[in-house]
């Protein structure tokens, strides 16, 4: 069992936190974010760790976790350099975004680190979630051999199930990810809006997103994107598409060019079908 830190307290950190140490994966020391209180919670959250104040008095550890946004990878990879120096050396370091590669914790790596990337396929609504849900996730892993051999060790200890991912094909893949379930969410929400505006009564809205959503997933998982699309331009009703584009534009520019662009998409994807 390795000794493990974490630095970044949130959703994804609280989440593999507290299942490698339910599964005995590893021995949880140290708990750091920017915020002390989130550390605390952190703490709290997974029933072990430490909460620390500096990255300084975080103690030694075999593995640490950088759950961290994309944009403060990097500065959270020079800022633990400096504050541990060689110390490090030997440690395994790795980072949780889909998007960058283990190149970014380079000043890291230059210390005798040996670095990686785990990024879990999930929507991490909050760690309560993420806990329950993690059993079956796809976990894409990219880096350095030794921190590839410990992640598919401790993440399919604790349900993932674990692939590799080319450095270079990254930006790629979490694009798909993001078409796959953020854009779903934000698709959700013109459809709730446009009920809402087209006098649809509230208490329906949510069983219409219900009843829409869930047969489209299972029919998507059963057949395939292309067979289970419907639709006026599925069908190749062009009249129709054109007209409720028109329709949607008037009631939400934004939404109208969306409404233009998908339909295309579908149309095409329809054909190869």
């Amino acid at each position: 069992m390795k000794t493990f830190n974490v630095i970044g307290c949130g959703r994804v950190g609280q989440t593999l936190a507290a299942l490698l140490h339910q599964h005995g994966q590893v021995q949880l020391q140290d708990l750091y974010s920017r915020s002390f209180t989130s550390a605390e919670q952190a703490a709290q959250f997974v029933g072990a760790g430490k909460p620390v104040a500096e990255l300084a008095h975080m103690r030694t550890a075999e593995v640490w976790l950088l759950s961290v946004p994309d944009a403060q990878v990097g500065t959270a990879a020079q800022a633990l350099a400096e504050a541990q120096g060689t110390k490090l050396a030997g440690a395994i370091v790795c980072h949780n975004s889909g998007f960058l590669s283990a190149a970014v914790l380079q000043p890291l790596q230059a210390l005798g680190c040996h670095v990686a990337s785990a990024h879990p396929v999930l929507n991490f609504a909050s760690p309560h979630t993420g806990v329950r849900q993690f059993a079956g996730t796809p976990c894409g892993l990219e880096g350095d051999a030794p921190a590839l051999a410990w992640l598919h060790r401790a993440l399919s200890a604790i349900g993932g199930r674990c692939f590799d991912i080319a450095s270079a094909d990254k930006p790629l893949y979490h694009a798909a990810a993001v078409f796959s379930s953020n854009f779903t969410v934000v698709l959700q929400g013109i459809a709730q809006d446009a009920w809402r505006s087209a006098g649809v009564p509230p208490e329906l809205i949510r069983p219409l997103t219900e009843a829409l959503l869930t047969s489209t997933v299972d029919n998507v998982l059963a057949m395939g994107p292309a067979q289970a699309l419907t639709g006026p331009a599925a069908r190749g009703d062009t009249a129709v598409v054109q007209a409720q584009r028109e329709v949607v534009q008037g009631w939400h520019a934004p939404a109208g060019e969306v409404y233009a662009i998908l339909s295309d998409l579908a149309a095409a994807l329809k054909r190869r079908a």
